[in-house]
């Protein structure tokens, strides 16, 4: 069945990737339907913004790129055509003010995600998009048609089918842009489901997995094996603690990281902006290795020098743990993490001090296992690059179908790089459609 011209595209995700898409879709004159599971617009997108709505960063592109890793010759050319700037411009139009944070983090003046997001409904509705809110898409209604070269110009996708309210609904769009986010957060929508509906069609999908996510710990037993989990002690008086200004050390092979931050104690282990930075490069090693073990400076200000010779330094009665707050101002969590993490005997009366404070500056932490992908503030893993149309970047094995943002097999850190890709995407998609379509 042919799909008749005046057909909507549709748009399937009201994440910025989508609305995005949607967007220059009908600017550039198409009849654009959006389509969510969701009961309103954006659900991620707010609560990412709850704290201060992170939109980019300000850092020079030449850096900016190195943050997307493997992908970054994938990612680099949307970047291009929609970099940080070009989003500040975009929220300025719809008249959101942005101003550049101490880090270089890039935010609307009021730090808040609603207005900017009231503002963009609106003028995606004066342009002609329509809603559908708990629409789920669900599948095919019919086998895609074949081609032999795959995607081609003008292809038309399958008949979709949605849950709906009303009951099933089938629809039969001009082009389709799925835009369904990763597997991360899915009480806010995005909950991975759209894999097998892809891979059954052929289309390459890399396993999702968390990124930007926590990771749990393990503790070195007496006999030197490692025990998953915190202590007692340290679960129940610091998980949920913080522990600033400290420094992250990690290699694997060609793969470093060294970065000051700071991260939380949680219940199972790690998690926060330090240990964020680091995850996906220590997620991969515990892929290969079973486990990784960067490396924490409680005392990135001070010296390996300085501090060994506070820590030999003679103590007289006081106990060792009065000796290091008063020497080198080390308690609370930073100090139960040394207990926690290092033998007895290194805090036994007349011990030897030196690999006491070696340990300080650079203390083993292993990590057993990322948490759960539903924790992570994104995910990695998805559509491959590979399985998209290089001069369209449509869906090689499914004419008609465009996919867009985090459904890719790209990650970035956070910190606004996640946000200006998902934009980029987003536009990148709709050019792609749109020169498809004028054939």
């Amino acid at each position: 069945m042919s799909t008749p011209p005046d057909s909507p595209v549709a748009v399937v995700g009201a994440g910025p990737a989508g609305l995005m898409a949607a967007e220059r879709l009908a600017q550039a004159g198409l009849r654009v339907q959006v389509f969510d599971a969701m009961p309103s617009v954006g659900r991620k997108f707010l609560l990412a913004g709850k704290g201060g709505m992170n939109l980019t960063h300000s850092e020079p592109f030449d850096r900016f790129v190195q943050r997307y890793g493997a992908r970054r010759p994938e990612i680099e050319p949307l970047l291009r055509r929609f970099d940080a700037d070009a989003l500040r411009t975009w929220a300025a139009a719809l008249g959101v003010e942005t101003f550049v944070g101490s880090s270089g983090r890039v935010f609307p003046s009021d730090m808040k995600a609603a207005p900017l997001l009231r503002a963009w409904l609106q003028r995606l509705r004066g342009l002609g998009v329509t809603f559908h809110m708990r629409h789920r898409w669900v599948g095919w209604a019919e086998a895609p048609a074949e081609s032999a070269s795959g995607s081609v110009p003008g292809a038309s996708p399958p008949a979709m089918l949605f849950e709906t309210p009303q009951g099933p609904l089938t629809l039969r769009a001009r082009a389709v842009v799925l835009a369904l986010g990763g597997a991360s957060w899915p009480r806010l929508g995005s909950t991975g489901a759209w894999v097998p509906l892809l891979a059954q069609q052929g289309v390459d999908v890399a396993p999702l997995q968390p990124a930007n996510c926590g990771f749990e710990v393990g503790r070195v037993g007496e006999d030197g094996s490692v025990q998953p989990g915190w202590g007692e002690f340290l679960r129940s008086r610091f998980a949920g603690a913080p522990l600033k200004t400290v420094a992250l050390r990690f290699e694997d092979g060609d793969a470093r990281f060294e970065q000051r931050g700071e991260f939380v104690l949680t219940e199972h282990g790690v998690e926060g902006s330090l240990v964020y930075a680091a995850s996906s490069l220590l997620r991969e090693a515990i892929r290969r290795h079973g486990r990784a073990v960067p490396t924490l400076d409680l005392l990135p200000d001070r010296s390996a020098e300085f501090v060994a010779a506070e820590v030999a330094r003679p103590r007289g009665p006081r106990s060792l743990s009065t000796h290091l707050k008063s020497r080198l101002h080390l308690d609370g969590a930073k100090a139960a993490l040394l207990h926690e993490l290092l033998p007895r005997a290194l805090f036994a009366p007349g011990a030897d001090t030196a690999p006491l404070a070696a340990a300080i500056k650079s203390l083993p932490l292993p990590l057993l296992r990322p948490r759960p992908i539903e924790e992570a503030i994104s995910s990695a893993g998805g559509v491959r690059f590979e399985a998209l149309e290089q001069r369209t970047q449509a869906l090689r094995a499914l004419p008609g179908v465009w996919c867009a943002g985090e459904m890719l097999d790209w990650e970035a850190p956070t910190g606004g790089y996640l946000l200006t890709a998902c934009f980029a995407s987003g536009c990148a998609v709709a050019e792609g459609m749109i020169h498809a379509l004028q054939g």
